[in-house]
Parts: structure tokens; C-alpha cells; sequence
């Protein structure tokens, strides 16, 4: 195996994380600049207004979005999985 491999299986690796992470916290971001906003404007100080809302988000990204993710993970792995014997020999 030479370094190249390495080097492209853990980018490919990290590319992934990236990509599923992103996917899971960027609306529950979005979410919460926008409860943020509204607590500004309006000077309501309560810190469960930012935490629910965030938090409902993210579960609905996590139930509607898992399906997507869980294939992506498997299609990951089963490459890596296939290629071991040419990354042995």
C-alpha cells in the first residue's frame, strides 16, 4: 500500500465526516440564528427558546435525512471492504 492510498482513503474518509456532519448541524445552525434574531428583537432572555427549537430540527434533519446518510455509510464501507484485496496486493 503506498502513502497515496493512504492519503485518499483518509480524505475520502474525512470528506464523508464533513458531509454528514454538515448536513446534521447546519439547520439546527440556521435555527438557531434565526431563534437568536427573534430573542434580540424582542429581548426575551430564555434559554430553552434556543434549545428546543435547535433540538427539534436536528431530530427531524436526523429522521428525514437517515435514511440517505446510512446508504452513504454503507456505500463508503463496502468500497473500502472491496478494495482491500487490491489495497494488499
Amino acid at each position: 500500500m503506498t502513502p497515496e492510498t493512504v492519503i485518499d482513503i483518509l480524505r475520502e474518509a474525512l470528506w464523508m465526516i464533513v458531509l454528514l456532519a454538515s448536513l446534521i448541524i447546519g439547520p439546527g445552525l440556521v435555527i438557531g440564528l434565526v431563534v437568536s434574531t427573534f430573542q434580540a428583537a424582542t429581548q426575551i432572555n430564555e434559554q430553552t427558546l434556543s434549545f428546543l427549537p435547535r433540538l427539534l430540527i436536528t431530530l427531524i434533519t436526523i429522521i428525514v435525512a437517515g435514511p440517505w446518510m446510512l446508504t452513504q455509510l454503507m456505500d463508503h464501507a463496502e468500497r473500502l471492504i472491496s478494495s482491500v484485496p487490491y489495497l494488499i496486493g
